[in-house]
């Protein structure tokens, strides 16, 4: 072949490369995608979660829950609780095993827009979002702010644009809504209005809740179709840690249930200040916890979607502060995934939550190690993955765009490699060795294959230093910023029509101005 053929080889191989890249792909042929199966990630061995298992029912059965509230009480004792002499309420074995056997599995968690229904069971990954940060932080200025109303929005409709995040949980505190009422209203309306996906959410007061369903009610178009597909489930922190009932959180929690809202019954406590320093205990310490309201869901209505929410976090022994980047942290979440496939039931924990004040070398390989072994362990819903700082205390814009990138990358992972007649290579390599110009780039495989195997960063650098510098020398949270920038001066969605939303102010006092809800309203759109 002379060079002529080969040099037009080449180019005509980019070209065809280049087409394929712009052509719009299926969602079967995406190279990643919600509910990847994991699961090659085990940090317990079988043995281990049998004594984890045993373990979490003598706690139930011999030391119990405190503080149960008094609805909590007789739905549990005529399920098979027992009330102790000393107030505590008692899971027998039996009891639990039963829950076990009726609980809801294989239940979708639904999006407003059906493209977005999530099949969480078995060892299908998801990753999503959520924290409750109190500030916002400029990776720039260094400097952290308080969070508002409108920055929950902006990060729902931003999110709504990042493939690789999956469902959408508040990431911050309205802190200009210092009335509860007024933020929990206004949390899950700015949730919903931002994106189409799967939302969470939460309240501290049934009534705030009850409102909340009512304006769901409506956007769903009526409470039956609301119930066919509840597309806003409940984080429920119905206990604190170590083993006590919270009144407030149960009764949002029978709330949700008797209204068709699926629940994450949330366990969160910290190993070495709220759970055993133990990890092995504070493990045990989750799932027994996680399944007294595993228990108190089904005794008010047998079969409703809970998610098995073992959140354990960890605490810097030294200091006693919470510790979300860690190692530790890690191999817990893993941990948590491997029990709730032990139960068959859809499970929840946190992965990515960086010690870092800032996306910085330390937040990257925080974050990297917490997808990569959380989703390997095949943790069907992956919380707090994307956007947090300092433990969940900040937020940032550039960030949940960085973390779009390294959960892609780590999904990537989760697939795994395919083995196949074809994949195996053998008639490709022969034709590239005998036949060809002795490389692959412009290979029929390679084209078929170039955007169903591989993962292309959006804000990760992959040029040449040469090719760096021609473009300015940008590094991730500058591309990042400009792709903030763009999803947020542009994409304000629509789902929730105008005539709808005015409907729904007229009925409710929602404190985000529907002008800052538009394009052109100038927020995203100055200069940076």
């Amino acid at each position: 072949m002379s060079e002529v053929q080969q040099v037009s080889r080449r180019r005509g191989g980019r070209q065809a490369r280049q087409a394929l890249r712009a052509a719009p792909k299926t969602e079967d042929a995406r190279p990643v995608r919600a509910g990847l199966d994991g699961g090659s990630f085990k940090p317990l061995k079988e043995s281990d979660i049998f004594r984890i298992h045993e373990a979490a029912l003598t706690v139930l059965e011999t030391v119990g829950m405190a503080d149960a509230p008094p609805s909590c009480i007789d739905y549990i004792t005529k399920a098979g609780g027992i009330l102790a002499d000393n107030g505590r309420l008692l899971f027998p074995r039996a009891l639990v095993e039963d829950t076990l056997a009726k609980a809801a599995r294989k239940f979708v968690l639904h999006g407003q827009s059906p493209e977005h229904d999530l099949e969480p069971w078995g060892s299908k990954v998801h990753f999503g979002t959520a924290g409750a940060a109190v500030s916002i932080v400029d990776p720039f200025t260094k400097q952290y702010r308080h969070s508002n109303i409108q920055d929950l929005y902006d990060l729902s409709r931003l999110a709504d644009r990042m493939d690789n995040i999956h469902f959408f949980q508040r990431m911050v505190v309205p802190r200009d809504l210092p009335e509860p009422a007024d933020m929990d209203f206004n949390t899950c309306y700015a949730s919903v209005s931002g994106t189409t996906k799967h939302v969470g959410s939460s309240w501290v007061n049934p009534k705030h809740l009850e409102k909340s369903l009512e304006m769901l009610h409506y956007i769903a178009g009526g409470e039956g179709k609301w119930r066919a597909r509840p597309f806003v489930s409940q984080s429920n922190c119905f206990v604190v840690p170590p083993l006590k009932f919270t009144e407030d959180a149960c009764a949002c929690l029978e709330v949700a249930v008797r209204g068709g809202m699926p629940v994450l019954l949330l366990s969160a406590g910290q190993a070495g200040a709220t759970s055993p320093a133990a990890l092995a205990g504070c493990i045990v310490q989750e799932v027994a916890e996680v399944l007294a309201g595993l228990v108190y869901v089904n005794a008010i209505k047998p079969g409703h979607p809970a998610i098995f929410g073992t959140w354990p976090f960890v605490s810097d022994l030294r200091t006693g502060a919470m510790s979300g980047g860690s190692g530790e942290q890690a191999l817990l979440s893993a941990a948590c995934g491997q029990m709730a496939q032990f139960y068959d039931l859809t499970g929840g924990a946190p992965a990515g939550m960086t010690d870092s004040k800032l996306p910085d070398a330390q937040g990257g390989y925080e974050k990297g190690y917490n997808h990569a072994l959380a989703a390997n362990s095949g943790l069907n819903m992956i919380y707090e993955s994307a956007g947090m700082h300092a433990s969940l205390l900040g937020a940032c814009f550039e960030s949940l765009v960085i973390d779009n990138d390294s959960i892609g990358a780590v999904l990537r992972t989760v697939r795994g490699i395919e083995i196949s007649e074809d994949s195996l290579s053998v008639e490709a390599i022969r034709q590239v060795c005998t036949q060809g110009p002795g490389h692959f780039l412009g290979h029929d495989q390679t084209l078929s294959l170039m955007e169903t195997e591989y993962v292309y960063p959006q804000v990760g650098d992959r040029t040449s230093p040469k090719e760096w510098v021609e473009q300015g020398e940008t590094d991730a949270v500058e591309k990042a910023h400009k792709k903030v920038r763009e999803v947020l001066s542009t994409h304000y969605p629509r789902h929730i029509s105008d005539k709808m939303d005015e409907e729904i102010r007229a009925r409710f006092d929602i404190k985000i101005d529907r002008a800052d809800m538009t394009a052109g309203n100038g927020r995203w759109e100055r200069s940076a």
